[in-house]
């Protein structure tokens, strides 16, 4: 497998390359940081948190390794590892940020649908230590696929102009940082839900729900609109843990009042609306 951990990362203090030097990166100014025992790196300087544990809980990443892991988004990885793929063909290494890669399902399923000829230089970034702990050790420490880093996407500690790719899958765009360190013709691809996405669920938790808008993305500053993609399906889940697992692992788990809480953990099935589109902006 021609899989190589990424390696253009810039020190998250002053900007400057980061060379690996046994266990510890390290840049000219002699800022340091280890590669922990889990095999990611925390480039999250104090200064930058905005809370002691940002980011995703260790209870929201659990829940969305296990949901992930029965495939009921495996479509969604599809379409998003396809339009990687058309964009991909080229012999020389591919590089690809996911920005916001939670526990590494959508970079690990990438890596499985691309062909063994094509190289692949990947990294995986969040702001929640808990999802990048959970990405790196499920990889194989002795050949990774990726390099796991904790950090921002307000500055991702990234070399400008080094990337082909950027994902960013139901997160949060920094379209100025995902700019500058996106080669020129590189692309970004999001994936954002789409008005009738999770709708059943939604009904359930809430006690009303706004009129659903349908509009065309802006165009964000740097970017060029390529294509668009709506993958819309149904999906059926059986037993209470199951649909815990989902509520756990998205936004809805805090904005639902106790009483819709309450309701959805009543529940023993459920059949869904998976509604997701995906857009790929161009680097200009």
């Amino acid at each position: 497998m021609n899989r190589t951990p990424f390696q253009a990362l810039a020190c998250p203090l002053d900007g400057e390359p980061l060379q690996l030097e046994g266990g510890t990166w390290r840049c000219a100014s002699n800022h340091s940081f280890d590669v922990a025992k889990q095999g990611y790196v925390n480039l999250l300087p104090v200064q930058q948190k905005r809370s002691t544990d940002p980011g995703d809980s260790k209870a929201m990443v659990a829940a969305r390794q296990r949901f992930l892991a029965a495939g009921d988004y495996a479509p969604i990885a599809k379409a998003l590892s396809q339009a990687v793929m058309r964009h991909c063909e080229q012999a020389e290494t591919y590089s690809c940020l996911d920005a916001g890669c939670g526990e590494g399902y959508y970079l690990r399923q990438l890596s499985q649908y691309m062909t063994e000829s094509q190289a692949l230089s990947l990294m995986g970034l969040d702001i929640s230590k808990w999802a990048v702990q959970s990405a790196a050790k499920q990889d194989d420490k002795r050949a990774p696929i990726s390099r796991w880093v904790v950090g921002s996407n307000a500055q991702l500690p990234v070399q400008s102009a080094t990337l082909d790719s950027v994902l960013c899958m139901f997160g949060f765009p920094v379209y100025g940082e995902f700019a500058r360190v996106l080669k020129p013709g590189g692309q970004l691809l999001q994936v954002e839900a789409g008005p009738e996405h999770l709708r059943e669920l939604r009904e359930i938790i809430y006690p009303t729900l706004k009129p659903a808008r349908e509009k065309a993305p802006d165009v964000p500053e740097g970017f060029a609109h390529r294509a668009s993609e709506q993958i819309r399906y149904a999906i059926s889940l059986e037993g209470a843990d199951v649909i815990r697992d989902l509520l756990t692992m998205t936004p809805h788990l805090y904005r639902a009042s106790a009483e819709g809480r309450e309701r959805a953990a009543n529940l023993e099935q459920l059949t869904l609306t998976i509604d997701a589109q995906l857009i790929v902006w161009e680097r200009i």
